[in-house]
């Protein structure tokens, strides 16, 4: 099955980690997915919208986040389980039960020096491809928040994954990053790289009409593969973005235009996906997501 999707743009500042957020609760209470997030971000904002701060700083301190198994992994060459570090019960949203995350944390950028001090870029890339491969069968999709930027352990995602969503704003520095975006995908070729999914745009100000031109010129290079729905710039996002230790509704999360633009980004998510390539089932026989996860409970609405 082919569902790991790296979400990236090497512009920051356009709502990435929202995106994320978002499709996963809906992929979730709208469509009934078991979802991954994986956070690759040193930033952890993903991390932090899933679940509460003391949470997210037991984890850390416990050393289950995507940084203590990447260095278990790659510079230890330890046999650490991938699953040991996924986390269940995250999200606010009462009916988006099976959202999962691995969790980040601040070292992540540590690591990836260190990666780069010992020469184990190979080492990375495996432990990479080995953990997609094993997601793949578990989860139904799996969405990679990576940081904007171009590094060593991005570019692993991107040539390990199956897709790559880019969000973008609808301005001119933004879109700027998706083309630096696009000539890194062009360079080398013969080592893979993410089939690109769409670009998705976010935060629209629907009374500007530099806004509105930025969007048509967009949609009219198709190499972009632009999804229809845009997403506004409203503060009902903005207020998504923060966790909230009481469970919450869908509809109360994600109210009005926007919860309509990101269920319908979240339907043609899945349409492009079946549309797309199948690619060669695994031999391997995976437990279930209830599994794999059982042992790694956070208790996120204590």
């Amino acid at each position: 099955m082919r569902n790991t999707i790296a979400v990236m743009n090497t512009k920051g500042g356009v709502g990435k980690s929202t995106l994320v957020l978002a499709l996963a609760e809906t992929l979730a209470a709208e469509h009934r997915k078991n979802v991954l997030v994986i956070d690759s971000d040193a930033q952890a904002t993903a991390s932090n919208m899933l679940m509460t701060v003391n949470d997210l700083y037991r984890l850390q301190r416990e050393g289950l986040t995507i940084v203590d198994f990447l260095v278990a992994r790659v510079l230890r060459e330890d046999e650490a389980k991938w699953s040991d570090f996924v986390i269940r019960d995250v999200s606010d949203i009462d009916d988006a039960r099976s959202v999962y995350l691995m969790p980040s944390d601040m070292q992540l950028t540590l690591f990836e020096r260190e990666v780069s001090k010992e020469g184990a870029h190979g080492r990375l890339r495996s432990s990479i491809a080995e953990t997609l491969d094993a997601v793949r069968d578990v989860f139904d999709i799996i969405l990679i928040d990576c940081p904007p930027g171009l590094s060593v352990l991005t570019e692993s995602w991107l040539r390990e994954a199956d897709f790559h969503i880019s969000p973008t704003k609808a301005d001119y520095v933004s879109v700027c990053g998706l083309e630096v975006f696009r000539r890194f995908k062009s360079l080398n070729p013969e080592m893979g790289f993410a089939e690109n999914l769409g670009v998705m745009i976010n935060m629209r100000d629907l009374a500007s009409e530099t806004d509105g031109e930025y969007i048509k010129w967009l949609k009219t290079n198709p190499e972009n593969r632009c999804f229809e729905a845009v997403v506004p710039r409203v503060n009902s996002l903005q207020e998504a973005a923060r966790f909230q230790s009481e469970h919450r509704s869908y509809g109360a999360k994600y109210p009005g235009s926007v919860g309509k633009a990101i269920k319908a980004l979240s339907a043609e998510v899945l349409e492009r996906m079946a549309a797309a390539p199948a690619r060669a089932e695994s031999p391997v026989r995976h437990e279930p997501v209830e599994e794999v996860t059982q042992n790694r409970v956070a208790t996120t609405a204590s």
